[in-house]
C-alpha cells in the first residue's frame, strides 16, 4: 500500500511505498509536480484491465502487480493488491509515467486530497 500526499509549497504530489511495496516496486516514492496531475479516479475496476508489458517490477496474477508496465504506447506505475482500494491518477504528457494505479487506504479520501489540490492550482 501507499500513502499520497500533496506538498503545496513545493508544488508535489508523492507516494511513498510502505513495507515490502518498496521491494514489489523497486521505488520508495514517487514524485510529480502537480502541474502534470491532470485528475484522480477511484477505480477498481481498472486494476482488473490488462496490465500490458512489465517492464521493471512485480506482476503475480491475483495477488499483487507493482512497478513500471507500458501498454499500448502508455506507461503506467502500478501498485496494487486489493483493487477495491485502486486509484488511478491521470498524469500530462510529458512526464515519465502516463498514469499511476496506486492502492490506498482510503481511495475516496485520496481522490478528494488530489481533485482539491489541482483545482487550486
Amino acid at each position: 500500500m501507499a500513502l499520497i500526499s500533496v506538498d503545496r509549497e513545493r508544488g508535489l504530489l508523492t507516494v511513498e511505498f510502505q513495507g515490502l511495496d518498496k521491494l514489489w516496486t523497486l521505488k520508495s516514492r514517487l514524485e510529480i509536480p502537480l502541474a502534470h496531475v491532470r485528475g484522480a479516479t477511484h477505480d477498481p475496476g481498472m486494476a482488473r484491465e490488462p496490465k500490458g508489458i512489465r517492464v521493471a517490477g512485480t506482476h503475480f496474477p491475483g495477488y499483487i502487480t507493482a512497478g513500471r508496465f507500458r501498454q499500448g504506447g502508455e506507461r503506467l506505475f502500478w501498485d496494487v493488491k486489493n483493487p477495491d482500494k485502486a486509484v488511478v491518477v491521470a498524469l500530462a504528457d510529458g512526464g515519465t509515467y502516463d498514469r499511476l494505479v496506486i492502492e490506498v487506504d482510503d481511495p475516496r479520501a485520496t481522490v478528494a486530497l488530489i481533485e482539491r489540490s489541482i483545482e487550486r492550482g
